[in-house]
């Protein structure tokens, strides 16, 4: 499987949108700070995980959402995370 995901700064509440083949090991790589673009941002939670078999159509999803219209629409997406993000913490 190849997934889009979403991951929000506990530090400073940016978001940072991605693709990989693992999840779980990508996570740790940004909470180890082993991601430049990310490290100092760091640590991060998941916030929201898309599933592709097609590794080229997880790539354009990842395209889409880096884009204003994409962003615009993860935000409606996601409207009510944040709205009140504390409620829907993992952990």
């Amino acid at each position: 499987m190849h997934y889009v995901y979403l991951i929000q700064s506990q530090k400073d509440k940016s978001i940072y949108t991605g693709y990989t083949s693992d999840i779980k090991k990508r996570l740790i790589a940004h909470n180890s700070g082993q991601n430049i673009s990310t490290k100092k941002h760091a640590p991060y939670e998941l916030i929201y995980v898309e599933g592709f078999i097609n590794k080229k159509d997880a790539l354009g999803r990842e395209k889409y959402l880096k884009s204003g219209y994409g962003k615009r629409s993860v935000k409606i997406l996601l409207k009510n995370y944040f709205i009140n993000p504390e409620q829907h913490q993992i952990g």
